[in-house]
């Protein structure tokens, strides 16, 4: 493969890398090994990168600085390697302040850290997000100059259905959730703060979700938005079609499928304004417009 990609410029490069290498492209192989000798069907010498457009998941910017992260699934971690050359060597990244990198043990995943306020973040502990590494990015961000006060740690079902925190809760205006009604029940919240000693201090959060959302945001009230309009059936159908992972450009104003039909009504009867695409085969994937998107750059609002 060295030999296949030193001529290549860096797009031509890039693209390969993402679209993966069939063995047929590489007809002549003076060296061969026992592998390449060896009777095998399957098509590739380097595999393709289908889940590459869910730019969400292989790190996440939470004030200046990134998680680099560590993704739950093999198949995954070669995508974190674009971010890692991108953080390492690119004259505009390069000094970025890391909470998180991908040569730890824990996997956590961008789907599941949300930047709520200028001083509160959620992060699930979710299929693909693991409480120690939550523990470990809170602590690193604790012991920076960063305002961040406190971390709230959902622990949301462990299930493909709910792989991450934004295909069940996003944030889409300064007091307006969007939520699947399934995960309030089962839901436990912690809160993290700084402690002494470069400790954390960490305790459970006994109260309703609203509620812990009015404590840690500073706000007189609330709106959780039920995804399929706390319907049952409508819930489960448009969640699976990621109907809470909305993406919000702007306070009240977000991107949407347009086939959550009841769920976008629902917002809309709420005063957001729904900005909606068709999904075709997007939805396929398992995400939603939160989870194609990655924000660089939030502006103090």
């Amino acid at each position: 493969l060295q030999d296949f990609f030193a001529p290549l410029t860096p797009l031509q490069l890039i693209k390969k890398v993402i679209g993966g290498v069939r063995k047929e492209e590489i007809k002549d192989i003076t060296n061969k090994h026992l592998a390449d000798m060896v009777k095998n069907p399957y098509p590739f010498y380097l595999d393709p990168i289908p889940n590459l457009y869910f730019q969400r998941d292989p790190f996440a910017t939470i004030g200046n600085g990134v998680t680099l992260n560590v993704m739950a699934s093999v198949t995954r971690n070669r995508e974190t390697l674009f971010a890692k050359y991108l953080f390492d060597y690119h004259p505009r990244f390069k000094n970025t302040k890391r909470w998180y990198n991908r040569n730890k043990t824990h996997p956590i995943e961008g789907g599941d850290e949300l930047v709520l306020s200028p001083k509160v973040i959620a992060i699930g502990i979710s299929d693909r997000t693991d409480p120690v590494a939550v523990e470990m990015v809170a602590r690193n961000i604790f012991n920076s100059d960063e305002p961040f006060e406190v971390v709230l740690a959902f622990d949301i079902p462990k299930t493909r259905a709910y792989m991450h925190l934004d295909t069940v809760f996003t944030m889409i205006d300064y007091d307006k959730f969007t939520i699947y009604p399934g995960i309030e029940m089962p839901l436990d919240v912690y809160s993290l703060r700084k402690g002494s000693g470069g400790n954390l201090k960490i305790n459970y959060e006994a109260e309703d979700l609203s509620s812990i959302l009015k404590k840690y945001l500073g706000l007189p009230s609330v709106e959780l938005i039920r995804c399929g309009n706390n319907d049952v059936i409508a819930a489960g159908r448009e969640q699976w079609s990621d109907g809470s992972n909305t993406l919000a450009i702007s306070p009240g104003k977000v991107v949407c499928y347009n086939r959550n039909y009841v769920t976008n009504e629902a917002l809309r009867k709420s005063g957001i304004k729904v900005l909606e695409f068709d999904s075709s085969e997007l939805s396929r994937g398992r995400g939603g417009p939160r989870c194609m998107s990655m924000p660089l750059v939030r502006q103090d609002i």
